[in-house]
């Protein structure tokens, strides 16, 4: 829910002398443009990044929390990769430039996967291909994330799966297990 313009004003307030921004991430996705705008502010600030996704970091969502320089997945936290997509309408040529453009896409996304956890972008394609949902466990083991934050001495109650329903699995629970690059 926030845009790309909006994240760069709310980066520019901060203060001069700030060492660590920790950005708390709860977002099924959005629009990639406004995520690729976000990581590159991000990139070019001084300051250490530390995405913590409290709930769930799907799609572009998921984009922004692997590119900070750490990630902490939340207990019962999730995070969901996907191949962009897109509604369009037109005809079959307007209909084929739109796939292209949303491979190059997909395949830039899918670089940044391999940038972030190993294997090679084509098996991150693969993965986003699938629409891939990995607990936060999972997100560590993929390299996608670095910890699952410890919450000491609190009753953690049991966190269900997401109700977006634009997605093809539900959450993590329906959909099948996720990729984990071996080498």
């Amino acid at each position: 829910g926030v845009s790309a313009k909006e994240f760069g004003e709310a980066l520019a307030s901060l203060p001069d002398d700030i060492t660590e921004i920790r950005l708390h991430i709860n977002s099924p996705g959005g629009e990639v443009w406004d995520a690729m705008a976000i990581v590159n502010q991000l990139r070019r600030h001084p300051a250490r990044t530390v995405a913590v996704v409290d709930g769930i970091a799907a799609s572009a969502a998921s984009v922004i929390a692997v590119t900070c320089d750490e990630t902490v997945m939340g207990v019962g936290a999730q995070l969901m990769i996907h191949d962009a997509s897109s509604g369009i309408w037109g005809d079959a040529t307007r209909l084929r430039k739109e796939a292209d453009s949303l491979d190059r896409i997909s395949q830039t996304v899918a670089a940044m996967y391999a940038e972030r956890a190993g294997g090679t972008a084509e098996e991150w394609r693969t993965a986003m291909l699938a629409e891939t949902w990995y607990s936060a466990e999972e997100a560590v083991a993929a390299g996608l994330a670095d910890r699952v934050e410890q919450i000491s001495n609190k009753e953690i109650p049991e966190v269900g799966d997401s109700e977006a329903t634009i997605f093809v699995h539900a959450g993590r629970s329906s959909a099948p297990p996720p990729f984990i690059p071996t080498g």
